[in-house]
């Protein structure tokens, strides 16, 4: 088995959004980086992935904002980069054909947010033949509210909504404690 870290849109686009909260951030730093610390020490890739989009002028993801870089506690060499413009770390980013490229048939999904970016990109790569560990802790979101019937939703619920939809399905779950 051959695997590698992906690491999703942990970006300081993030801390220039209206929605950004800090209170779930120092854990999943420190998830992170102990994740970070596990595959830098076993010799395993480390794949960042960041979400770009030129299409808007005034958003923080415009490359022009100077902000589609990663956070700055993240180790600064990475195996390698991919930009996205969507949801998913794979359409049109050329990530699937270099990792089957490098043989590595198991993905370690971590990064922000983890229901729209991290589960989306867990889904697709399950459907493109990966098997993947979805490593919940070293994930974050944010509380939201629903638009639809106004129910609020902790980062802690919106989680545990996640595992339950990927887990033995499209992945395998997991705390940064496993590796």
């Amino acid at each position: 088995m051959n695997k590698a870290l992906i690491i999703i849109d942990t970006q300081n686009s993030f801390f220039k959004t209206d929605y950004w909260q800090d209170k779930d951030f120092l854990d999943f730093k420190n998830s992170l980086l102990s994740l970070t610390h596990h595959f830098s020490s076993a010799n395993l890739p480390i794949i960042k992935v960041l979400h770009s989009r030129e299409d808007m002028a005034e958003s923080p993801f415009n490359p022009a904002s100077g902000l589609v870089e990663p956070m700055d506690f993240l180790p600064s060499s990475f195996t390698k980069i991919f930009y996205k413009s969507v949801h998913n770390a794979f359409t049109d980013t050329g990530l699937a054909t270099w990792l089957k490229r490098h043989d590595i048939d198991t993905l370690v999904i971590t990064g922000i947010r983890t229901e729209q970016c991290c589960e989306t990109t867990t889904r697709v790569a399950f459907d493109l033949g990966f098997k993947v560990e979805f490593v919940t802790d070293a994930t974050l979101t944010f509380d939201m509210k629903c638009p639809i019937t106004g129910a609020d939703y902790s980062s802690d619920e919106i989680k545990a909504r996640t595992e339950l939809v990927l887990a033995n399905r499209f992945a395998s779950i997991h705390s940064h404690h496993d590796y």
